[in-house]
């Protein structure tokens, strides 16, 4: 069995897209008085898509986010400011 590693690469656009996904749930979890990054962080960790709020479509728009790719981009930026 061969082990290779596997190598992703994520384009500026959709780098754009999803930090713009994640501005408008962030605001819309505010908004409806929840702590934004312990929703964001529930639904990460167990892609239930009740951590999200329906407020400001941001249930819908966070879906369309792979979850692994959106790990992935936060990493790199806690990285980058390190």
């Amino acid at each position: 069995m061969s082990e290779k590693t596997r190598q992703f690469s994520i384009g500026n656009s959709d780098q754009e897209e999803i930090r713009e996904i994640l501005l408008i749930t962030y605001d819309a979890l505010k908004e409806k008085g929840y702590n934004p990054i312990s929703q964001i962080v529930g639904y990460i960790l167990s892609e239930d898509p009740t951590y999200i709020t329906t407020h400001k479509n941001a249930r819908n728009l966070i879906r369309r986010v792979d979850r692994f790719e959106l790990l992935q981009l936060m990493l790199k930026e806690y990285l980058s400011k390190a």
